[in-house]
């Protein structure tokens, strides 16, 4: 099957996991995709190989920011009409508490959504969407781009 085929199947049938089995990361950290009508969040369960830091114990930053920059992805897949799955150009994350050793949650935001890129903000929470653990600002490409580059005159 095809990424495109992949991402239709998923969008048809509302059935989110093929599309996750897409991104190995994603498969890693348990990632899975509550979406209610047009309301979309994500869920990364807690597993004990998550955690960092075994004397708090608190969750592992790389793992926060991998399930963040996950959920942008994913909602780019689901909000959008493309099929092409989209790439990170960069992607920031500010760590405002200890993720501690219990179920995440992540809500996204379009920030801005032009013709190739998109950029977004995305929100990890874990006892209160108002409490934040960390937030993230993502760039990802939407379509690769076409016509003449400085590698391919």
């Amino acid at each position: 099957m095809t990424i495109e085929s992949i991402v239709a199947a998923a969008r048809a049938s509302r059935d989110w996991e093929p599309m996750l089995a897409l991104v190995p990361f994603a498969r890693f950290l348990g990632v899975r995709l509550d979406i209610r009508g047009d309301q979309f969040s994500a869920c990364m369960p807690f597993d004990k190989k998550l955690i960092g830091n075994p004397a708090l114990p608190a969750l592992h930053g790389g793992a926060i920011g991998g399930f963040m920059e996950s959920a942008g992805l994913f909602y780019l897949l689901w909000d959008m009409d493309s099929i092409d799955l989209p790439k990170t150009i960069n992607f920031t994350f500010e760590y405002l508490r200890s993720g501690r050793p219990v179920d995440t949650y992540a809500q996204v935001y379009m920030v801005k959504q032009g013709k190739r890129v998109a950029h977004l903000r995305v929100e990890a929470w874990q006892s209160s969407p108002d409490k934040p653990i960390a937030i993230g600002h993502g760039n990802f490409m939407l379509k690769p781009a076409t016509g003449p580059t400085r590698d391919n005159p």
